[in-house]
């Protein structure tokens, strides 16, 4: 398979620039291509080095700056369009560069820049093993210190630098973000940066207390944005005429993450009086579709039309993500494009009517695509066809999406994806139910290799939202805040019963089986009935109590979940699965990765400990600390490979 990802479009629209990767030698080599819009000329690629990313154009298109990762950090390169060898710019310290964006006016590029601890460079892990020292301690004075995929940073902070375009000469002009997690965009002149950013010092406040900062390279100086509400900021985006801020949040103190829709705001980028656009709506612009063929990105996306009349969003809904068009004054948006997709959209030519995209459904992979943008659609024009060979030589199923009714009359979507003719000609078939992650998060029409895997080895795919599920509305989301197990269990059971009724399955051979949020779900089943001939718990939650504190993102007191972890875990005890076990009689296999720091290995331990007390039979895959709760999407190959063979094993051993 060979996964494609960050387009970026040229100013004159004529030319797309995105990652390809494939597997070399148990490797995920990444480099730059690049592919005309007109859809006349075949891919070409740009580089040749195997770990380049994050492409950006020059404002006139006369270069690309990018990535390039090796053993000791990032460093920003450019290459010329007009031939040659991509030329480093940037000789930064070891570090770790999360994003680039010129200035519209060519001078410059901001980037988003943390250097390593110096204690954890790849220069003092050599010192040590010369000299035979121990690693040191690892000291924290504050709870961002840790970060599943990222890993243990300590106190060092991502920074906002500006780099020079010709001498590569760094400036840091925004250094007081609490925690890292800051947004920024130009001015349209180039004078100016526009920051979403919380410089408190107290973890409850930092979500509440996210201000929106105007930086002058003209003075030095930074400015706060006046007159907007408390609560998250995120995807700030400068509207063309300069008049308008756009960004994501909502207001109160729950992050960027939560049951509540993210919305739409536009201030005045100088008197502020921010405005939600998407209040009455019921969409959230953090609704994504889950899947293991594209990097999954929690963050939202929006950018403005030409004129600066409308903000351009992505939302999810019903499985499906599209781009809307939202004017700015208010009022009724306008899907722009249409159909059981995906499409993930980056950046506009210069005159913003072709946009880069990525398309797919859940039997194609995502591809590279230009969209043109009229008043009321979005046409789509897909540019590579990366895997129509591997299509076309494996055997794919299409799923058929239905709804089932809840025991309190709710409608729960799902999908049923039947063996392929090629895996299966039995009338009724072993079924496994897949149970998403999040729970904030949605199943949908994506491609999911997973899936497909079940199917061609003859088993029937049943995935679903349940209530917790985004892309549903508010509502639909909402019903299970400090709540787990109730609503959502009550929709599963629906599920469940909708597949016992299914005349293509054989109901004495289903299985359940979920990652993380889908984890939890499958331990409270197989804590609750005897349905299912065996389960798989991956990368799970079972115990709400101990998580409290061994999660990279701590669970505040009183917040999403009643009480705390400490003194008052009796709500947090209610909801967990855990508590449950002694009434499993489900064969269970435990996945989980020891470099897990979003839902620690302990959860999973927990898991295998009740079972084996019980006799219960278990199996415990344990992958190492080099990976992490992603391992499903973005770990290793051969491991990625060795999971997926380890849960064919377990269902063929119990059907």
């Amino acid at each position: 398979l060979i996964l494609v990802g960050n387009p970026e479009i040229s100013s004159d629209g004529s030319t797309i620039v995105y990652t390809r990767k494939k597997v070399v030698g148990n490797q995920n080599e990444t480099s730059l291509w690049i592919v005309p819009t007109d859809g006349k000329h075949a891919p070409r690629q740009l580089t040749t080095g195997d770990k380049d990313g994050s492409p950006v154009w020059s404002p006139t298109g006369n270069k690309i700056a990018f990535l390039r990762s090796t053993d000791e950090g990032s460093q920003v390169f450019t290459i010329a369009m007009d031939g040659g060898e991509a030329q480093q710019l940037t000789q930064l310290k070891e570090g770790v560069i999360r994003e680039i964006q010129w200035s519209p006016n060519g001078k410059n590029l901001a980037i988003a820049y943390r250097e390593t601890l110096a204690t954890q460079t790849k220069a003092a892990r050599d010192k040590r093993a010369e000299t035979k020292a121990s690693d040191p301690p690892l000291i924290a004075e504050n709870a961002w210190y840790r970060l599943d995929g990222d890993g243990y940073f300590g106190s060092a902070r991502f920074h906002l630098l500006l780099i020079d375009a010709t001498s590569g000469k760094a400036k840091t002009v925004w250094n007081k973000d609490t925690v890292g997690f800051f947004s920024y965009c130009w001015h349209p002149k180039g004078d100016k940066l526009a920051i979403t950013t919380s410089t408190s010092k107290v973890i409850a406040d930092i979500n509440k207390k996210t201000k929106v900062v105007i930086y002058d390279l003209t003075t030095h100086k930074a400015s706060t944005l006046p007159n907007i509400v408390d609560g998250p900021k995120s995807s700030i985006k400068w509207s063309p005429n300069g008049k308008w801020l756009a960004w994501a949040g909502r207001a109160g103190t729950d992050s960027s993450y939560s049951t509540d829709n993210l919305e739409l705001f536009v201030a005045s980028a100088t008197n502020g009086h921010a405005k939600s656009l998407t209040a009455d709506t019921d969409k959230c612009l953090m609704a994504v579709t889950l899947s293991d063929t594209a990097e999954v990105g929690f963050g939202a996306w929006l950018d403005w039309t030409n004129d600066s009349s409308k903000v351009l969003v992505k939302l999810g809904w019903h499985g499906e993500e599209h781009l809307y068009a939202v004017p700015r004054t208010g009022g009724k948006i306008k899907q722009l494009t249409h159909g059981q997709c995906v499409n993930h959209i980056t950046n506009a030519s210069k005159n913003r009517k072709q946009w880069a995209m990525m398309t797919g459904n859940a039997i194609t992979l995502p591809e590279i695509a230009v969209g043109t943008l009229g008043a009321t659609t979005c046409n789509i024009k897909p540019l590579t066809s990366e895997n129509k060979a591997w299509c076309e030589s494996h055997a794919i199923s299409t799923p058929k999406d239905k709804w089932v009714k809840s025991k309190d009359k709710t409608l729960v979507h799902c999908w049923v994806m039947k063996p392929p003719k090629e895996a299966s000609q039995r009338k009724r078939n072993a079924a496994v139910l897949q149970i998403h992650g999040g729970p904030h998060a949605q199943y949908g029409w994506a491609f999911f290799h997973e899936f497909q895997c079940l199917a061609s080895a003859g088993y029937t795919v049943v995935y679903s939202n349940p209530r917790g599920s985004k892309g549903y509305g508010q509502e639909h989301c909402a019903a299970i805040g400090n709540d787990w197990g109730g609503a959502d269990w009550r929709d599963m059971q629906a599920v469940i019963a909708m597949m016992n009724r299914t005349a293509s399955i054989n109901e004495r051979k289903m299985g359940v089986m979920g990652g993380s949020y889908g984890g939890d779900m499958t331990n409270r089943i197989v804590g609750n009935t005897n349905e299912f001939k065996a389960a798989i718990t991956d990368r799970c939650v079972s115990n709400l109590v101990s998580m409290g504190g061994n999660s990279d993102f701590p669970s505040q007191e009183d917040d999403y979940f009643g009480g705390n972890f400490w003194s008052r875990p009796e709500e947090r005890w209610r909801q967990s699965p855990i508590r449950f076990f002694g009434e499993v009689e489900t064969p269970m296999l435990i996945i989980h990765s020891e470099g897990d720091l979003r839902c620690n290995i302990e959860q999973g331990e927990q898991v295998f400990s009740a079972l084996q007390l019980r006799g219960i039979e278990s199996r415990f895959v344990r992958y190492p600390r080099s990976t992490s709760h992603g391992l499903s999407r973005s770990g290793p190959p051969d491991l990625r490979i060795h999971r997926l063979h380890e849960i064919l094993s377990w269902w063929k051993r119990h059907f």
